[in-house]
């Protein structure tokens, strides 16, 4: 009996889309692994590998099966083979530099457990895409603004998001790509070390962020009354600088120059956040932006009416528990 893979989509899929795996042709309880494997733009080799032992019929579906002991993760996952994707190369990140392209995921099954994987019992290639049909791509270079502007199909306005990285400097479009995918008009914008741009963050201009908000205001395919700022890491930091929500925001070294006028002086209203700043930094009543460990590192408190702005922060258990 032959072995196969079925997938579903089937081939080409949106790279945040479910994928629905299944193997069919098997022996019943028989025992396999099954390996995702995917190269970045660099060449360098993600995989993740697990254990499985197939049902009396003969076939496997990764929605209904859990994995055995020994792979990438445990439990039952029936996107582990996506999401456990690990780096050949200890602390490499995947990127992706040009969303015109798809990743190509290649998964195999293989008899037995344990290494070596010998006997290749079925194979197949699927990819995983950063633009959905129609989405448009609109480089943007107006005044300051260096960006790239994603827009959905349509010609209705649709909600407005600014996408800002962290540090690492460049353009980077994966995540404004795939929120077009999902009826956003997304720009992806570059802050420093991008063309004419200045290489390093030791000084940011909070008038340049301004001007992109202005920008995406004023875009006819932007529906208002407003816009949103999404980022994280130092990415996360600018929006909040830019808004003054009520947050407790590191000065590492990155100076930002201009107060937008949403910024008042904070003063004696600083008790009211609801907690006094704990020894590794400060906090704020619905969120830890980030740790000062520096002694001389100054924590700078801003506070925005809540009635004006809405703000969603997330941040992982891992860096809650640093904080007890």
């Amino acid at each position: 009996m032959v072995s196969s893979i079925c997938l579903s989509p089937p081939t080409r899929s949106l790279f945040d889309e479910p994928l629905a795996i299944a193997v069919q042709g098997l022996g019943p309880r028989q025992q396999v692994t099954l390996r995702t494997s995917l190269q970045d733009e660099t060449g360098k080799l993600f995989q993740a590998c697990t254990h499985y032992q197939v049902g009396d019929n003969g076939e496997l579906d990764l929605a209904r099966c859990p994995v055995l002991p020994g792979g990438s993760f445990s439990g039952l996952e029936p996107l582990g083979l996506l999401w456990a994707l690990q780096p050949q190369k200890p602390l490499w990140n995947m990127v992706k530099w040009d969303v015109q392209t798809p990743f190509v995921l290649q998964l195999e099954v293989f008899e037995g457990h344990g290494e070596p994987l010998w006997r290749l019992l079925a194979q197949v290639q699927h990819e995983r895409v950063f633009l959905r049909d129609r989405v448009r791509r609109v480089p943007v270079r107006e005044g300051r603004i260096q960006a790239t502007l994603f827009l959905p199909p349509g010609e209705d306005p649709f909600p407005g998001i600014t996408d800002i990285q962290g540090l690492g400097g460049g353009l980077f479009e994966h995540r404004a790509s795939l929120l077009a995918n999902h009826g956003f008009v997304t720009l992806a914008l570059a802050y420093y070390q991008y063309e004419d741009l200045p290489q390093e963050p030791t000084e940011l201009h909070l008038e340049y962020f301004e001007e992109v908000v202005n920008y995406m205001l004023q875009n006819p395919q932007v529906k208002g009354p407003g816009v949103g700022l999404l980022g994280y890491s130092k990415g996360a930091d600018l929006p909040l600088a830019i808004l003054g929500a009520a947050v407790c925001m590191q000065q590492s070294g990155n100076l930002f120059r201009g107060e937008p006028a949403a910024w008042p002086s904070l003063g004696e209203e600083r008790q009211s956040l609801g907690e006094k700043p704990r020894k590794e930094g400060c906090s704020c009543p619905f969120a830890w932006i980030q740790s000062c460990t520096d002694s001389n590192q100054q924590a700078s408190f801003r506070k925005l009416p809540p009635q004006q702005i809405s703000t969603l922060i997330r941040v992982s258990r891992q860096q809650r528990q640093r904080l007890r």
